[in-house]
């Protein structure tokens, strides 16, 4: 594959392959772009977000529409592509493949909705005389830096809502999964937009700079590591900055729960994409009345989930994006071990084949507890009541998403309305959004929100027009 830069399709005589993280093989070559090539992009955007903000919002709208059509079309490829380069199982894999069409659909609608509202002059003494307005209009330059996890859906998510309000874009896909990304971007090109709206570069981190501290680039959004997110910010400078950082969410399983509603997603829920999403399931918190019981139902439920080649349908898990990754994940399981932590499944990998683990009694000074494993682990505590789960949700030093799982409403209210995170989910586990709600944290799990509209808020500002009436 190639990279795209100014509408032009370019090619690099150094290329990076793409493996399959389940068994090492090559999937494909992309260029090895560099930090030139990163200033070509950024000049091409230049001039693609002058053409954008050319377009009426209904052309906008309707580019999006096609490249909605085209990306449904291409569901089954890009699954397959998901499937060998991030390693996740082809269900999952077609998971996320279904989530791109959708999101430039409901691109498309937001686009039609930009306007902005009639202020109130007169209200204030001095204002008699004047009449105006606020409208939105683009940032002008977005810099796009998608995760290896969800490479198609997360780029959708910042591709989609900068193209709506009319901006040019330059993304850098995450150096493991370039290759569904790039097939998103032939949708985009293929819909029409003009030269230079969309760019993608497949460079090194450190080639990516410019990206960064070049005052042409109004706005970044990012998703990946708190540590990274740490580094942007640092050296953005003045710029607009949308964050999607990490977390170790908690799920809260009170007494009165109905866990015969709940199995199935306290299975799923640390396991997907073999643990590694933001909001995975990493720590349950089980009422002490329950919580026996629990672990008798939970443990051999885990232990039937099925690792292997993400390619075969009856697989539940696939590997780990490194073998690096998945033997940092044994050491933090291993050193919770030694710390007093008892691990009841799983615990050990073959490769990046890591089992699905479950542990109890680990301690919260360990790294297992209070970072962020991005991995299938997950760790479940027994709580006194309510107001220790809330707690010890909140003793994280991460906000994103936590879940309860309760049959009293008011219990729901107090726990949704005390603990700090950018969302709460009743009755179900952290790992559930919806593509246009907004969607972010806080604490250290970043600043800013996806979700379409919310998204198209962050990559837009607010002019004013005033008359002075004679």
């Amino acid at each position: 594959m190639r990279m795209l830069i100014g509408g032009e399709w370019i090619d690099r005589e150094a290329r990076t392959t793409v493996t399959r993280p389940y068994d090492g093989a090559a999937i494909d070559t992309v260029p090895a772009a560099s930090a030139g090539d990163v200033r070509a992009a950024i000049d091409a955007a230049e001039a693609g977000a002058a053409a954008m903000r050319g377009l009426a919002p209904h052309e906008r709208s309707s580019m999006l529409r096609r490249a909605a059509g085209l990306l449904d079309d291409a569901r089954e490829e890009i699954a397959h592509l998901l499937a060998q380069e991030v390693g996740k199982t082809i269900k999952e894999a077609r998971g996320e493949a279904s989530r791109p069409p959708a999101i430039f659909e409901l691109c498309a609608e937001a686009t039609r909705d930009l306007g902005g509202e009639l202020l109130p002059y007169g209200a204030a003494p001095g204002t008699e005389n004047r009449r105006g307005y606020w409208m939105r209009v683009p940032v002008g330059i977005v810099s796009a830096i998608s995760p290896f996890n969800f490479p198609a859906a997360l780029s959708a998510h910042k591709v989609g809502p900068a193209l709506a309000a009319g901006n040019a874009v330059v993304l850098k896909p995450a150096g493991k999964t370039p290759l569904a990304l790039l097939r998103l971007a032939e949708a985009v090109v293929e819909a029409g937009f003009p030269p230079g709206a969309l760019n993608v570069v497949t460079c090194s981190g450190a080639d990516a700079e410019p990206m960064l501290t070049d005052p042409r680039v109004r706005a970044i959004t990012f998703t990946g590591s708190t540590e990274v997110g740490e580094t942007i910010t640092r050296k953005a400078g003045i710029k607009r900055l949308h964050l999607e950082l990490g977390s170790n969410s908690a799920v809260a399983v009170m007494a009165d729960a109905d866990l015969d509603d709940a199995w199935d997603r306290l299975v799923s829920g640390p396991f997907t994409v073999a643990g590694q999403v933001c909001i995975s399931v990493q720590r349950i918190l089980v009422e002490e009345s329950g919580y026996a019981r629990f672990l008798e139902e939970y443990v051999p439920r885990v232990q039937a989930l099925r690792t292997g080649d993400p390619l075969d349908e009856s697989t539940d898990i696939g590997p780990m994006i490194s073998e690096q990754a998945a033997h940092r994940a044994e050491q933090w399981v291993a050193e919770a071990v030694a710390a007093g932590a008892r691990v009841l499944c799983g615990g050990t990998r073959v490769g990046t084949l890591f089992e699905p683990t479950v542990a109890v009694d680990c301690p919260h000074t360990e790294k297992l507890w209070a970072e962020e494993a991005f991995a299938p682990i997950v760790l479940v505590e027994p709580v006194a009541d309510l107001d220790e789960a809330i707690a010890m949700t909140n003793e994280s030093k991460y906000g994103l998403q936590a879940g309860i799982y309760t049959s009293d409403v008011d219990k729901a209210f107090r726990f949704a309305e005390a603990v700090d995170c950018g969302g709460v989910n009743v009755n179900d586990i952290s790992f559930w959004r919806a593509d246009f709600q907004p969607y972010g944290g806080r604490k250290l799990s970043g600043i800013g929100r996806e979700g379409v509209r919310f998204a198209i808020e962050e990559m837009t500002e607010q002019k004013v027009v005033a008359f002075r009436l004679r």
